[in-house]
């Protein structure tokens, strides 16, 4: 069957490329970047920002994305846009062209183009919130707790653009899909939400089959088995469609790229603006307090649970149960120095080291003694997820209220929870913000930073 959606939506990520590109090529003449010959580099970028485009997803912004994640995409897109147009310099041998002046033209290419991409994003929310523009007529197929927090969504946030039209109920006697598919028909609805535990294999097929036939979009709305509601990886292996239970968006090249080049950045600062000065004058009082080494080294489990040595301050006189046995409140081990240096976190800035080494990230979850993490390896369901990435210095699970010692099954539960989340919603903005809210802790102080 026939159907026209009359609206043009399709026509916004071509225009807004082509709006990008403009921006992009018109801002070269502003600048004196002495190239030989303007045309190929405008080939040559142009070119490379569609490429990058698309695999950044730069232009797939929907109704529903986070401002987080926009700002993730223009960083994202910005720093690969500078790397190759760098590049251009060693590429076609333009030792001319002056480092200063194309840094200038990338940082306005990178302050229209957010302009821009943030001017439309919101005033599109506008025109669907008080205009009424670019709606999508919607039904649900199911009744349950879910489908109703979905339906309030679409009735509350009008800024997404969704028009809830009908919802069907399954359990109802008189439900039938025939009167569903005619409804959908009469309404022009565009897409349809059904929830999967409450209809069988057979009517999901024919929905499945009449939103083909009708060009209609599908989409399903979790049951109440635990594997739907997380966030799945969709991929094909040949022909044949695989559903992955996690997405990691650290597993993607260009995401470690940009996480290790920070991690660089970070640590080598903290290292010689920080610890180049503060070592020598710790070294000296805790050497003055009691006997035994500056540093303390200690086994935990990293990245795919590989064992590395972590460096800390010393707060502790020696003892044999270092390795074994974790700090408790009031702790007789711990100096009158490394209370103080735990209490502000200063003991873990040697940390920073493991960072520059690559043993560890700023940012992730917190390396546990290797005896602690045998331990909650077989009491803590889905503790070792966490070893997917590098450990952290600081993480979402430490500003959250999950640090320092561990008194009851929940302070490990919601440490790990905060863990996976961190995990499988990464971005370098939220390691900008799990690092200011680490700082204003060791400021103001933490509870359970004994």
């Amino acid at each position: 069957m026939e159907y026209k959606q009359g609206r043009y939506s399709s026509l916004i990520k071509p225009l807004f490329s082509s709006i990008d590109l403009t921006i992009i090529i018109a801002t070269i003449f502003l600048f004196e970047i002495n190239l030989t010959n303007v045309y190929p580099f405008i080939a040559y970028i142009s070119v490379l920002w569609i490429v990058i485009s698309f695999f950044n997803h730069f232009y797939e912004v929907q109704r529903h994305t986070k401002i987080v994640q926009v700002i993730t995409l223009l960083l994202r897109q910005t720093i690969l846009f500078a790397i190759i147009s760098y590049a251009f310099i060693g590429f076609f041998k333009q030792p001319n062209i002056s480092r200063l002046a194309l840094g200038n033209y990338l940082l306005l290419v990178f302050v229209l183009i957010s302009v821009f991409k943030f001017l439309t994003f919101f005033l599109l929310k506008k025109y669907r919130a008080e205009l009424g523009g670019n709606r999508r007529n919607v039904i649900v197929i199911g009744k349950n707790d879910k489908a109703r927090q979905l339906i309030e969504i679409f009735n509350s946030r009008l800024d997404f653009g969704y028009r809830f039209k009908k919802q069907f109920s399954v359990s109802d006697n008189t439900f039938s899909l025939k009167d569903c598919f005619l409804y959908i028909i009469q309404n022009n609805i565009d897409e349809i939400y059904f929830s999967v535990s409450e209809l069988s294999n057979k009517q999901i097929n024919d929905l499945v089959d009449f939103a083909d036939n009708n060009l209609r979009e599908l989409k399903f709305i979790p049951d109440n088995k635990d594997i739907y509601s997380k966030k799945l990886k969709y991929e094909y292996y040949d022909y044949i469609p695989i559903l992955s239970i996690r997405a990691i968006p650290l597993q993607e090249s260009v995401n470690t790229f940009i996480k290790r080049l920070f991690d660089i950045l970070f640590s080598s600062a903290v290292i010689i603006f920080i610890l180049s000065w503060l070592t020598p004058l710790l070294a000296i009082i805790i050497k003055i307090e009691s006997k035994g080494p500056v540093f303390f080294k200690q086994s935990r489990n990293g990245f795919n649970y590989k064992e590395f040595d972590c460096f800390k301050f010393r707060s502790m006189t020696p003892n044999k149960h270092a390795n074994l046995k974790q700090a408790t409140k009031g702790d007789q081990r711990i100096t009158a120095i490394g209370r103080f240096i735990r209490k502000t976190s200063i003991d873990e800035l040697p940390q920073f080291f493991n960072v520059l080494f690559g043993d560890m990230s700023v940012v992730g979850p917190r390396p546990h003694m290797v005896s602690h993490t045998n331990m909650y390896a077989q009491r803590v369901d889905k503790f070792m997820v966490r070893h997917f990435v590098k450990p952290g210095i600081t993480g979402l699970a430490q500003i959250s209220g999950f640090r320092g010692e561990i008194e009851r099954d929940e302070d490990i539960i919601g440490r790990v929870k905060y863990d996976i989340f961190y995990i499988e919603n990464w971005s370098i903005l939220l390691d900008l913000k799990i690092i200011l809210q680490t700082f204003l802790n060791a400021v103001k102080g933490d509870d359970k930073a004994y």
